[in-house]
């Protein structure tokens, strides 16, 4: 007989083991890979290689010959690669008294003339619903100062800027297939969110604008512009939350999209950019991609007209020439783009520039034509688009207005070089 203790060690040491033994064999069957749950093929244990048909036999012997010709190939230095040989323009047609847009045209309705000589139209695409868009939006102390004329002691001055951005994104942006981003700027452009289809990012972003202020004074509006066409290296985009401080961003030219444009919401007053107003131009006309304006500020001089000196005054404080200029500036974006123009004065009148804008950027005409041999690099080549509505030859243009980018600039050599 076993004493008691005895009997308690014997206990313990047949516990241990059952435990060792329960435990340790899981552990060691989980470290294995698993197996995949479903099963693969098409349920047969010996999937057999089924035979390669005609079309699949031609391919493959193209593909065969094309490699083997591009081993083969001399490559010359000498020749210089053209980066495209087509002309991309966009066009919105309506009525002139009636402003009704039309639609239902066809390839044989348009007629492309470049420097007067009528050009083949190589592609044509009727109207497409999905559009791509970047908002522009002036956040500077001057907007904080200049909405104060509508605001008053209610609101902050900076709504007039920031409500035409909210009402378009969360009205006009359908997704999955339009895409919008965000940028503010005043000493710098600043991307808020990039191109999303994304609702809840964008209404994230429309409402960092609403919940900050202002930092600075400055309005670098070209530069923006031009931050926002071709990209460039900036602060980096908010929404990411990125440990690094600046980023490259890519501009609304290299998005290959067939509806495009930016939609600018600014006073136009551009402080001191590095961007002259000659260089934003040629950016401008060479992008392609129309500008929608929606210029702010314009309550605020009409209130405040008789106060201001004709130049800026020492506190930095604009003139009257300088608005007017603004209006200028903005004016020439607008028409060298393909976009339009809308001056506001009092906000109840954005809900129906941003019809506008929708409808015409939904109802754009792709049109395209082959760049023909004998242009010279960085020169400006006017562009006229005509259209013969009931086909009987003659063109219905003064009945008609066809919204299009008046110029094609070829690029300069050294640009061509820094690509």
């Amino acid at each position: 007989m076993l004493s008691i203790s005895a009997k308690r060690l014997l206990f313990a040491a047949l516990t241990l083991s059952i435990s060792l033994i329960v435990f340790a064999s899981p552990s060691f069957t989980q470290s294995k890979p698993q197996k995949p749950t479903t099963a693969t093929g098409d349920g047969k244990k010996n999937g057999r290689p089924t035979p390669m048909t005609e079309e699949e036999i031609k391919k493959a012997e193209e593909a065969k010959k094309r490699a083997e010709e591009e081993k083969n190939a001399i490559i010359d230095d000498t020749i210089e690669k053209v980066d495209t040989n087509i002309v991309n323009v966009d066009a919105v047609v309506y009525n002139k008294k009636t402003g009704q847009i039309i639609t239902g045209l066809k390839k044989e309705n348009f007629a492309i003339f470049e420097n007067g000589v009528k050009q083949n139209i190589a592609s044509f695409a009727t109207p497409e619903s999905p559009i791509t868009v970047t908002l522009v939006v002036e956040f500077s102390k001057w907007s904080e100062v200049f909405g104060s004329a509508s605001g008053g002691y209610f609101e902050p001055g900076t709504y007039e800027v920031v409500r035409p951005v909210a009402q378009f994104v969360s009205k006009f942006i359908k997704p999955p297939n339009d895409y919008a981003s965000i940028i503010a700027f005043d000493l710098r452009p600043t991307p808020i969110t990039d191109f999303t289809n994304d609702p809840a990012r964008l209404n994230s972003a429309v409402n960092i604008l609403l919940r900050s202020q202002p930092a600075f004074r400055e309005n670098n509006l070209f530069d923006a512009l031009k931050f926002a066409l071709i990209g460039g290296r900036g602060d980096s985009v908010v929404l990411e939350n990125s440990k690094n401080e600046q980023s490259d961003y890519g501009g609304m030219a290299d998005v290959r999209s067939k509806r495009r444009a930016i939609i600018l919401v600014a006073s136009g007053i551009d402080t001191f950019s590095r961007t002259n107003y000659d260089q934003i131009r040629r950016v401008i006309q060479e992008a392609g991609v129309p500008i929608y304006i929606i210029s702010t500020g314009n309550l605020f001089y009409k209130k405040y007209e008789m106060y201001l000196g004709p130049t800026d005054s020492i506190t930095g404080m604009p003139g009257r020439l300088t608005f007017l200029q603004a209006q200028n500036s903005m004016n020439t974006f607008a028409a060298e783009s393909g976009g339009v123009h809308f001056p506001m004065t009092f906000e109840g009148e954005v809900p129906g520039y941003l019809n506008n804008i929708n409808a015409m950027l939904r109802n754009q005409y792709s049109l395209a034509y082959d760049l023909a041999d004998g242009h010279e690099p960085g020169k400006k080549y006017k562009i006229e688009v005509k259209v013969d509505i009931d086909g009987d030859g003659q063109y219905d243009n003064k009945m008609l207005v066809v919204q299009h980018k008046p110029f094609y600039s070829t690029p300069k050599k050294d640009d061509k070089k820094k690509k």
